[in-house]
């Protein structure tokens, strides 16, 4: 399955669509939390919100998540090592206050298994790809030690 999700506070309508027509035309299998209490999407299953337990039940059967470029999603995807395609809102098209997530699929570009799609062909073709390269976060040194600092700290 195919999980979108684009957050708690505001719905992303232009990413919504491009998946529903996707999904329309390549028979996916996609649920998407949208943020929208009137959604009418007619190829995926979606709802507006879904409760801490129903994310970890659907984040168990995904093999892939589509977001926003919010840090939420992002940190998930290399949590759980599922590949991950940001759609970035647009400030410019009033899907947010500023170009903050813009920034952030720049930086964010060329990470591995964090692919980037401005366009609904870009989307397309990364959700028809036969595999896309998984996020992870890899364990460096300095990260082990900064989470074994953060552990002992908390649990002394």
């Amino acid at each position: 399955m195919i999980f979108v999700t684009v957050g708690t506070q505001l719905p992303f309508p232009r990413l919504m669509g491009w998946v529903d027509a996707i999904a329309a035309r390549n028979a996916l299998d996609v649920f998407a939390q949208t943020a929208e209490p009137n959604g009418a999407y007619r190829q995926i299953r979606h709802q507006p919100f879904v409760t801490p337990q129903e994310y970890d039940s659907i984040i168990a059967d995904t093999r892939l998540i589509v977001g926003h470029a919010g840090i939420g999603t992002i940190l998930t995807a290399k949590q759980k090592n599922l590949p991950l395609i940001i759609v970035p809102r647009r400030a410019d098209r009033g899907e947010h206050r500023n170009d903050h997530q813009l920034a952030t699929a720049r930086n964010l570009t060329g990470h591995r298994g964090v692919h980037v799609a401005q366009s609904e062909s870009e989307l397309e073709a990364y959700l028809i790809a036969p595999t896309l390269e998984s996020a992870f976060i890899e364990a460096t040194p300095a990260k082990i030690a900064l989470q074994t600092f953060v552990r002992d700290w908390i649990y002394r």
